[in-house]
């Protein structure tokens, strides 16, 4: 276990025992898919929609021999186990995977934090395309080390990615890679004096619709803490960062510390994130429950909410009804929440783990949710399951709220005459495909894909597919790029 998941263990422990826990929140639609026994997998990711349909993810840990595995996930709940890491010593392929992505390539990418053909094996890139996995790259100290999120796929079509440690001053890196595997480190953490610039960044990027990459740092920065509290930062393509906010800069750290989820943006154009610690403290003595914050691309940060019971949240997502969702690892009825926030702060308890006698629905959930384009939410635990929380390893769950299908663009980012792919449910039959308006050209590859031109004419907005049940809309605009 690495440095932070042991430090939010040991918070999580300790705040079980003693915080004065919520009421419970009223039991929704929450469905338990699969339980993980060990050999399959343990301690998921988050999950994400193929092209076909399918959700895929990765469990860091678990399968043979204990390094983690690839999976999928049928709408129907069958899980099929697609790999097992480490299965061929000295582990050069790589071990304890991050998540994966699937690029516009069709193929799917990841990064694994430990492994690799180096002899330090200090984390892999790596490609999955038919049962077969590549190792594309081995991390060195000079690209960064231990990557802990996965990468992202930018709009050039290189991948784009942090690390925690390593680089020129062993505190982080973020770095580009391309689907080659060829790795450029854009930027080291810690190079301005007393890592002002932030230090250790263990989230993912995420590309703005203004092209540039934000992030966050756990620790560095400007902050009232020893060592910094953290930060959020800009970085270009070609690696100018730019920090746009230190945590605990207010009195008490009532704005937060200690960021280690990453960024989203909202349909508004602004970014929103969460911090672990930091806020009112009155719950959480000395640290603070966390926060959720929204943030300017400019860098000024208000805090939407500060947590006071639940603690540890994890990455938000936007959904399709525009409100943000989110999952806490303790609060609760004790073993983590799943909560609603609307775009101005409002914040409400969706549901609350362990509802069920041997905690059977799940319990600490450490990934954010994705929601797939049948409207429904799909997350992971890493606890419960069955026999009680000392006796399981976790679930995949299914909680469904009413919202409705949507479609979703594959790169939020595209230019006229350009191809983008439209992900969704039930194409089949699709008549026609509107930019904010305007009529594309389209072919329809599966009942869970279109392919769509960026017709001339188009500008930035959302997407329309039409069916025989009806119109489509995309979860978040799409901004056409000049």
């Amino acid at each position: 276990m690495n440095r932070i998941s042991q430090w939010m263990m040991s918070i999580a422990v300790v705040l079980i025992s003693n915080l004065i826990l919520s009421s419970r929140a009223p039991a929704q639609s929450l469905t338990t898919i699969y339980i993980f026994g060990g050999t399959d997998g343990y301690s998921a990711d988050a999950l994400i929609q193929g092209t076909d349909g399918n959700l895929y993810g990765a469990t860091r840990y678990g399968g043979v021999p204990d390094h983690g595995t690839l999976f999928q996930l049928t709408p129907a709940g069958s899980v099929t186990w697609l790999y097992d890491f480490c299965s061929h010593l000295p582990c050069k392929e790589g071990a304890w995977p991050n998540g994966i992505i699937q690029a516009t390539d069709g193929n799917f990418y990841g990064t694994t934090e430990k492994g690799g053909r180096s002899s330090n094996t200090q984390g892999t890139f790596f490609r999955f395309t038919s049962g077969t996995l590549t190792t594309l790259n081995s991390f060195v100290s000079a690209d960064g080390t231990a990557p802990f999120a996965g990468v992202i796929q930018a709009t050039n079509g290189d991948f784009y990615g942090t690390t925690p440690q390593g680089g020129a001053h062993a505190s982080g890196t973020v770095f580009k890679v391309t689907a080659e595997g060829k790795i450029t480190t854009l930027y080291s953490f810690c190079s301005q004096s007393n890592c002002t610039d932030g230090a250790n960044p263990y989230a993912r990027l995420l590309q703005a619709t203004d092209g540039n990459f934000y992030g966050t740092t756990e620790m560095g920065g400007g902050g009232a803490c020893a060592q910094g509290c953290g930060t959020v930062f800009r970085i270009t393509p070609e690696g100018t960062l730019t920090t746009l906010y230190s945590f605990c800069s207010q009195t008490g750290c009532a704005d937060g510390k200690n960021p280690v989820a990453g960024l989203v943006q909202g349909t508004n154009g602004e970014l929103y994130g969460t911090t672990q610690t930091g806020g009112d403290g009155s719950k959480c003595p000395s640290f603070g429950c966390g926060t959720v914050f929204k943030i300017t691309a400019d860098g000024t940060l208000s805090t939407l909410h500060v947590f006071n019971g639940s603690l540890l949240p994890n990455e938000l997502m936007q959904a399709s009804d525009g409100n943000f969702y989110g999952t806490t690892q303790v609060g609760g009825s004790g073993t983590g929440t799943i909560f609603k926030m609307t775009p101005g702060g409002k914040l409400t308890l969706v549901y609350s783990f362990c509802l069920q006698t041997g905690c059977m629905d799940g319990a600490m959930p450490v990934a954010p949710l994705v929601q797939d384009t049948a409207g429904d939410f799909y997350g992971t635990t890493t606890e419960g399951g069955s026999g009680g929380l000392s006796e399981s390893l976790g679930t995949i769950f299914r909680l469904s709220l009413g919202l409705g299908p949507f479609v979703k663009a594959q790169t939020s980012i595209g230019t006229i005459g350009e191809t983008i792919g439209i992900l969704g449910t039930d194409l089949t039959g699709a008549s026609s495909v509107l930019f904010n308006g305007v009529a594309a050209t389209f072919t329809i590859v599966s009942a869970s894909e279109i392919t769509a031109t960026v017709p001339a004419g188009a500008s930035s907005g959302f997407i329309e597919v039409q069916t025989p049940a009806g119109t489509l809309i995309s979860s978040a605009k799409f901004r056409v790029k000049n």
